[in-house]
């Protein structure tokens, strides 16, 4: 398995998550989630594939990181309709997941079986595979409070979905935590010291007391201020996630860019 590769198990992914979503809004529960399983089934095979051939967790890069993001956002969408039968979530995560699969696809990167010492630690995998669940469910989230402030404003936001809003970042916030504490051990073992304000690590404790002044204050606001919140936190993950890479203070100094 190899780069070359991706296309054609995204687009096996991409068409089963767009039927998958079609078969939602038609009501057909059981077909939209078995074929959407489906897509993410295959894309994951993929991503094992590629795990196989390159004899080291796909993690290591940026791009490979978009890999996960990918999956775990068409698996995100995939719980949420399970659990609150919105089959708007399927769209969202499908258009999200795709973006980024297609980003891939036209910007390919170059890949190696190298890993660093400091990788070569058991805490890589958990660590980066809860995090980008934490960047899925909050993208999730992300997408579907701007559909909502952007709606016609004769559509007025349900109990059911701002209870959608709110659960999305309770739980994403929750692998976001679990992410920094994993973090901190992994930082401990490799360096010596739990936290060094790293740009990376200082754009996450911003992200983190974001979204909790998002659940402190979402039962006592507008939902336009909390729809406003919850963007402006993602805006956050993004600089956490990859923007660092292009501050000049991480240049050359920061362990975390890719």
């Amino acid at each position: 398995m190899n780069w070359e590769h991706l296309i054609y198990y995204a687009l096996i992914a991409a068409i089963s998550w767009t039927i998958g979503s079609i078969f939602a809004f038609k009501q057909r529960r059981t077909a939209a989630l078995i074929i959407s399983c489906m897509g993410s089934a295959v894309f994951l095979i993929y991503i094992i594939g590629m795990w196989i051939s390159l004899q080291r967790p796909p993690m290591r890069t940026l791009g490979e990181t978009r890999l996960w993001y990918s999956l775990f956002l068409s698996m995100a969408g995939i719980l949420v309709y399970a659990r609150w039968k919105y089959p708007w979530m399927l769209t969202f995560s499908t258009v999200l997941a795709v973006v980024f699969m297609c980003i891939n696809i036209f910007k390919p990167e170059i890949h190696d079986q190298s890993l660093i010492p400091a990788l070569q630690s058991a805490w890589f995998v958990p660590h980066v595979i809860v995090y980008m669940m934490a960047y899925a469910l909050l993208g999730a989230v992300a997408v579907f409070a701007l559909y909502l402030w952007l709606r016609p404003s004769r559509q007025v936001v349900t109990t059911k979905e701002m209870s959608i809003c709110d659960n999305l970042v309770r739980i994403g916030w929750a692998f976001l935590t679990l992410g920094i504490v994993m973090g901190a051990l992994w930082a401990k073992q490799a360096w010596g010291d739990y936290w060094s304000w790293d740009p990376k690590e200082t754009w996450a404790a911003a992200t983190w007391f974001s979204y909790l002044l998002y659940l402190h204050l979402r039962p006592r606001v507008h939902n336009d201020y909390a729809f406003a919140l919850i963007l402006f936190s993602f805006i956050l993950l993004q600089m956490c996630w990859y923007g660092i890479n292009y501050l000049p203070s991480a240049q050359g100094s920061s362990i975390h860019t890719y």
